[in-house]
């Protein structure tokens, strides 16, 4: 198949790096991959009037920065300047994949020589800083639906009427993230990704940190994150704290760790999950995401939302476990994520891609949505691949 993808920015966030994935193994396996995104916008003339009144000076445009797509075999062109893409863009192709909100609204006006269209959501995008309304009207529009996480798809049908949705969960880089059988670590020791963004809940999993160490004293925090501590959201004294690690020594800090938390009170999918368990360490989590797809059958501890009290007596559990106990937890952990490889999960999206084209033909092509993350086997042999 010739098959487009339609990015914003592009970066190195974890939206990012799953498209990034798809397309270089979609090449490997023999399709022909373009890839068209923007470039950062530059400073409009009335941003740089008000910066120069408010003494910050002149502001320098914006670099693009790194991103999963450098020193990838893919083709991947920036268009000229920060504008909606345009038919004049994209090449013809077999299938076109909008990847956010925006890129669906350009896609649902291409025509039909583009491809057929496809929509691929990670995350149900209705923040605050954006027109929700419009984010809504984008799972209307008639764009095959493919998506990362069982409560995705059946968002798109309780919520807006589509039962035909394809589920093609990402996997993890056992290349990038992994380590070692080890034993628990010396000293208890917790890990987290910070985040100042409100629905990431760095603030419910500090809360349930310094809960958990009221019982456990010498109780340690690891933690990465993109941005530095914030005022209002403080990390605890004598934490290990990184910014923007470089990407091959993420494993480390995760292996670090006893117990990994994930607190938020929203996600399309939550991968430190996934990277997590690779390294060999159990998971705490909200059931955010794919989290009760895969913190499941002795992995790690789901908890509620909102809750800190609770997550703080799962740590408190899994950092007093015997080291026998902590390590079939963490061997479960890493046996889970092993079942389920990127290449499993290209082949699901190649299935996806291929309905997308039957579907625009007007084929009739029956559709399963089962999580390979519950039942690995059963979900490939109901799926074809």
């Amino acid at each position: 198949m010739k098959i487009t993808f339609v990015l914003p920015t592009v970066s190195l966030t974890g939206g990012i790096r799953v498209v990034s994935i798809f397309a270089e193994r979609l090449r490997k396996r023999g399709h022909s991959v373009f890839v068209i995104s923007l470039p950062y916008p530059q400073p409009s003339m009335r941003e740089q009037v008000k910066s120069l009144l408010q003494g910050r000076g002149w502001i320098s445009p914006p670099e693009n920065e790194p991103s999963f797509f450098d020193n990838l075999a893919v083709e991947h062109k920036i268009i000229d300047c920060y504008r909606p893409i345009e038919d004049k863009d994209v090449p013809d192709a077999d299938v076109v994949v909008a990847t956010w909100w925006e890129t669906a609204e350009w896609v649902a006006k291409f025509s039909p020589s583009k491809g057929a269209k496809a929509y691929f959501i990670q995350h149900h995008e209705v923040f605050d800083y954006v027109p929700q309304d419009r984010v809504e009207a984008t799972w209307l529009l008639p764009l095959h639906k493919i998506t990362i996480s069982q409560w995705l798809v059946e968002l798109a049908e309780t919520k807006y009427g589509d039962s035909k949705v394809s589920l093609a969960p990402p996997s993890v880089d056992t290349k990038q993230f992994y380590a070692c059988p080890r034993n628990k670590q010396s000293v208890p020791t917790v890990g987290i990704m910070y985040s100042t963004i409100y629905w990431k809940g760095t603030d419910i999993a500090l809360k349930a940190f310094s809960l958990a160490a009221e019982k456990i004293p010498n109780l340690r925090l690891v933690a990465f994150g993109r941005v530095a501590p914030s005022s209002e959201l403080p990390l605890p004294a004598n934490t290990e704290y990184v910014i923007k690690p470089d990407q091959d020594k993420i494993k480390e800090y995760y292996s670090k760790c006893d117990v990994w938390l994930l607190a938020s009170r929203s996600e399309g999918f939550g991968l430190p999950i996934l990277e997590a368990m690779a390294c060999r360490t159990p998971v705490i989590s909200t059931p955010a995401g794919a989290a009760p797809e895969i913190v499941s059958g002795g992995t790690g501890i789901l908890v509620r939302q909102e809750d800190p009290e609770e997550m703080a007596k799962a740590i408190e559990s899994i950092c007093q476990l015997p080291n026998s106990q902590w390590q079939a937890l963490s061997e479960a952990a890493y046996a889970k994520v092993n079942n389920y490889t990127w290449e499993d999960a290209t082949a699901f999206f190649e299935v996806a891609l291929k309905f997308a084209v039957d579907k625009s033909k007007q084929r009739d092509v029956n559709i399963v949505s089962l999580s390979p993350y519950y039942d690995p086997a059963a979900a490939k042999q109901q799926m074809g691949v």
